[in-house]
């Protein structure tokens, strides 16, 4: 008994990032070696998946309203340098996408399937689903996982308990403290379900069906990869004058490769939230700036948007100028942001940035089909840069203001 209690100890204290490079492996192998047990095992995937997705909403609501209902009078949120960043970082992948597009112009292969889908018809729908979404009951908004009705709530309940007696701020303190534990006991269970999530994606799909869009998924991939790894660090350089790449990495390490499995920005929240933790940010900024990140800070939808809306204007042989390629940044960056107010998400939002092309709606949505196909890979990457540039921006901004503390006490 004993012997089972410390293997399990050892467990539960070792490296996770291990773990889960361990759960990749041993996904890919079941995977090769035997569909039928690759399925048998994919439970375990949803499993996972099914319980971040469950536990995210409470831990956001809790969360924000213990950190506002408990905030002392002279702390600082830091959350405007933290929205500009990802208002910033957002557009810089739009014009990181048109830029690849430029010097790699892909064609695309037009599929069909995805007739019966709705898209939305103008920036105007997207950003008035989103403002409906701030009045959404809060009931609802928790079943649903509606971040920014949560996020609102949240506040709300936060700024009038700011007054409340200690005894109850305490008691919605340790509320959150509690729920927190939970979360941390989840993410322990990440090497099992990504292990789960591996073998069912292998077994189902395989690479086969991507052969034919290896081109297109080369230039989606590698704009995503060159915001990560080159402008997210000079954009960090900038705000904490110091080599970025220990952040940066650690947070594509702990945080990108969950996210890139899971493929869900809101599943992913609790493992942004128990990083920063890990990181020492400060909670009344995290707690409001991550699940705020999930909804807005959407770097990895705009390459998507830009880059399959300019190869479906290369594959209609429509002539684009650098001024169009600038607007087309300017409207991706902005759907991109109200990504999450519709069903589908960047995919979705394609057709609304074909129309500045002119090109029609039938067209736009063999592009979306193409978009599903490659979602595989694309989904997965853009999650991924999503989800880690929550966390990097967030812990930027906190050293940043630090320093800049630190100095005005010198």
């Amino acid at each position: 008994m004993n012997q089972k209690t410390s293997l399990l100890a050892r467990i539960a204290s070792g490296s996770l990032v291990l773990q889960i490079i361990g759960g990749i492996i041993l996904g890919v192998i079941l995977a090769s070696v035997s569909t039928t047990g690759a399925h048998s095992v994919a439970f375990l995937g949803a499993l996972f998946v099914g319980a971040l997705k469950a536990i995210a909403p409470v831990l956001v609501f809790v969360l924000v309203a213990s950190s506002i209902a408990n905030q002392k009078k002279d702390s600082h949120t830091n959350m405007r340098p933290i929205i500009a960043l990802y208002l910033f970082g957002t557009f810089a992948a739009a014009l990181t996408a048109v830029i690849f597009s430029f010097a790699f112009p892909t064609t695309l292969l037009l599929a069909t399937g995805i007739e019966g889908s709705n898209p939305p018809q103008g920036i105007t729908e997207v950003l008035n689903t989103l403002l409906f979404k701030i009045v959404d009951n809060p009931v609802n908004a928790l079943l649903t996982g509606n971040y920014i009705g949560i996020l609102v709530w949240g506040a709300g309940l936060g700024i009038t308990m700011h007054h409340a007696s200690d005894s109850t701020k305490q008691m919605l303190a340790d509320l959150s403290d509690s729920v927190s534990n939970i979360v941390r006991f989840v993410i322990r269970l990440a090497p099992i379900g990504i292990f789960g999530l591996v073998a069912a994606t292998f077994a189902e799909t395989g690479f086969e069906a991507l052969a034919g869009y290896a081109q297109l998924l080369a230039v989606l991939v590698g704009a995503m990869l060159f915001i990560a790894l080159v402008v997210n660090p000079i954009i960090v350089y900038v705000k904490i004058k110091r080599n970025p790449y220990p952040l940066v990495l650690k947070c594509l390490r702990e945080s990108g490769v969950t996210a890139f499995f899971t493929r869900s920005s809101a599943a992913n929240i609790p493992v942004n939230m128990a990083l920063c933790e890990e990181l020492k940010l400060h909670k009344d900024t995290y707690s409001v700036s991550i699940p705020l990140g999930a909804t807005i800070n959407m770097g990895g939808a705009a390459i998507t948007i830009t880059v399959l809306t300019l190869a479906a204007a290369h594959t209609l042989n429509i002539p684009i100028d650098f001024m169009t390629a600038l607007l087309l940044s300017v409207v991706a960056s902005v759907s991109a942001c109200g990504a999450s107010g519709v069903a589908g998400g960047s995919l979705l939002l394609i057709p609304l940035a074909c129309s500045l092309f002119g090109i029609s709606n039938d067209v736009a949505m063999q592009v979306v089909a193409v978009g599903f196909i490659i979602g595989v890979i694309q989904d997965s990457a853009e999650t991924a840069l999503n989800s880690s540039t929550d966390v990097i921006f967030t812990a930027a901004a906190c050293e940043a203001a630090e320093a800049k503390e630190a100095a005005q006490a010198s």
